[in-house]
């Protein structure tokens, strides 16, 4: 689906500096879209029109509910009801839902912060020798804002991106930025892209959820054009995984593991 498809425009009115008029703004689409396992409702995502597939399977993925592809039999859309049914080898919670919750904790491998409770006991440090230049790093943020059609006509949506040593491998827009990474995850196992040697490349900010996704997939570098939260950098430096962040221009910060990054 085209970028174009993810926003309208739309007669409004507009006021400055006094004086009221009409104005033709664009504005970003959104849609519920309520996912379904083994014909369980599980949860309703509020997205952007593009990747439902990838965003229900990434969300399973995230929520751990599937681990490998063969796990997946049958996905289907229903596009007139905004439903995703999904048939498989799932892991569906017993109340329903598939919504984590905040638990405090002690862990030996997360050092009593707030955490995922079922993320804490999976997750195991990245195990990877990718390494990336800085230059291709600066590259790659360049080539998410040129292709973020979208944000640059409505500054509505977050981007997240799929890349390696030779560029953009799958890029979403979404209005949420869980969602865009959802989808790209969701892509990336639905096709057997092997993620050890990747980078996951963000417009938003790098929260403690955001590192749980990558963790999970074992993905080894963020790079993002927005800040990293600080339990993000302290689960990353734990984990083996490089936060380079503020990436603008000539310049970007690196938070943890510069070793991945060569300079």
């Amino acid at each position: 689906m085209s970028d174009a498809l993810l926003f309208e425009e739309k007669d409004i009115l507009i006021y400055r500096q006094g004086e009221v008029r009409p104005y033709r703004d664009t504005l970003v689409i959104e849609v519920p879209l309520t996912v379904y396992a083994n014909g369980q409702e599980l949860s309703t995502l509020v997205c952007s029109p593009q990747g439902y597939k990838e965003l229900g399977v990434g969300y399973l993925l995230n929520e751990g509910l599937i681990s490998d592809p063969a796990d997946i039999q049958d996905i289907h859309h229903d596009s007139n009801k905004g439903i995703l049914f999904i048939e498989g080898k799932i892991d569906t919670p017993s109340n329903g839902y598939g919504h984590k919750r905040y638990f405090p904790e002690d862990s030996e491998t997360l050092n009593n912060s707030f955490y995922f409770a079922k993320d804490a006991c999976q997750i195991k440090p990245v195990k990877s020798d990718f390494r990336i230049p800085a230059s291709q790093l600066l590259q790659l943020i360049s080539l998410l804002e040129e292709k973020s059609l979208t944000f640059r006509r409505t500054g509505g949506v977050h981007s997240a991106a799929l890349a390696d040593n030779s560029g953009l491998i799958v890029r979403y827009e979404d209005i949420g930025r869980h969602n865009a990474v959802d989808k790209v995850m969701g892509y990336a196992f639905l096709n057997g892209i092997s993620l050890d040697d990747k980078c996951l490349v963000l417009s938003g900010r790098v929260a403690s959820e955001i590192m749980f996704k990558v963790a999970r997939r074992g993905i080894p570098l963020i790079l993002s054009r927005s800040a990293a939260m600080l339990l993000a950098v302290e689960l990353a430096e734990k984990l083996g995984i490089c936060i380079a962040g503020f990436t603008r221009g000539e310049q970007f910060n690196v938070y943890c593991h510069p070793e991945r990054i060569i300079f």
